[in-house]
C-alpha cells in the first residue's frame, strides 16, 4: 500500500517512516512537512494511508483531513500527535486510527492491526464514486464506472456512458484532477475511464487511438502516447 507521511519535524516523519519498514506491505512511502505539499501529494501520489500529524503551521491536520474527506476517494487517516485531547475532533472526521508521540513500534503494530483492510479500495465500495449533471433542472448522477469518455467539445463538456449521454459544468482539467486515479487524459480534449480501456493501436496515418470497452475508439496525441502505453 502506498502511505504519506505528514508531520512539521523531520525526525518524526524518520521515526515513522523507519518504524513502517517492518511492515513489507508499506513499503511505499512519501512524505510531506506541511499541509499544502501533503494535499499536493495526494493529488499526485494517491496514498491508501495518511499518517497525519494534527499541530503544524499554517493548516493543521484537522483542517488537512476535513479536505481529503471531500476526495471521491478518501484514504484512511491515521492522526499522529503529541496531544491526545484531539481525539474526539478525529473521531468525528472519520479517522481509522490515533497515534500519540513519540510513536512505538507497540502503538503502531496495534493501530495497523485495527487498520486492518481498510483502504481506498474498501472506501469505494462502500461509497460508489459518481459524476453528478443536471438535466432539466433536477441534478442527477452516474456511476464512474459506467463512465466511457468526456470530451470539450466548444463551450462545453459532453459526459459519454453507458446508458447515454450528459453535459456537464466542469472542465476537463477540474474532471482530471477530482478523479485523478478513475480518469486518464489521451488527448488535449478527452478523458476516459481507464477501467474501459483495452487496447492501444496504430492507424493508417500513423496516428495512435485507444479502444474502450463499448468497441469505440478515440484518437490519442503524440504528448499522451507514453502515459496511455504504461496504462497498458
Amino acid at each position: 500500500m502506498k502511505v504519506l507521511i505528514v508531520d512539521d519535524e523531520p525526525l518524526a516523519r524518520a521515526r515513522l517512516q523507519r518504524l513502517l519498514a517492518h511492515y513489507p506491505d508499506y513499503q511505499h512511502v512519501v512524505q510531506a512537512s506541511n499541509g499544502d505539499s501533503a494535499l499536493q501529494q495526494i493529488k499526485q501520489y494517491a496514498p491508501d494511508i495518511v499518517f497525519l500529524d494534527v499541530d503544524m503551521p499554517a493548516m493543521s491536520g484537522l483542517e488537512v483531513a476535513v479536505q481529503l474527506n471531500k476526495l471521491p476517494i478518501p484514504p484512511a487517516i491515521i492522526f499522529v500527535t503529541a496531544h491526545p485531547e484531539h481525539a474526539l475532533e478525529a473521531l468525528q472526521l472519520s479517522a481509522a486510527g490515533y497515534l500519540v508521540k513519540p510513536v512505538t513500534e507497540q502503538n503502531l503494530a496495534k493501530t495497523i492491526e485495527q487498520l486492518g483492510r481498510l483502504t481506498r479500495a474498501h472506501v469505494q465500495k462502500q461509497r460508489p464514486v459518481t459524476i453528478s449533471f443536471q438535466l432539466g433542472g433536477v441534478t442527477r448522477s452516474v456511476a464512474l464506472e459506467d463512465v466511457c469518455y468526456v470530451m470539450a467539445e466548444d463551450k462545453y463538456t459532453r459526459l459519454v456512458f453507458t446508458d447515454g449521454e450528459a453535459l456537464l459544468d466542469q472542465s476537463l482539467k477540474q474532471l482530471e484532477q477530482a478523479y485523478p486515479t478513475q480518469l486518464l487524459r489521451i488527448h488535449r480534449k478527452i478523458l476516459v475511464n481507464k477501467a474501459r480501456l483495452i487496447a492501444l493501436k496504430r492507424v493508417e496515418d500513423g496516428s495512435h487511438e485507444v479502444v474502450i470497452k463499448g468497441s469505440c475508439s478515440l484518437p490519442v496525441s503524440r504528448r499522451a502516447y507514453k502515459t496511455v502505453k504504461e496504462q497498458l
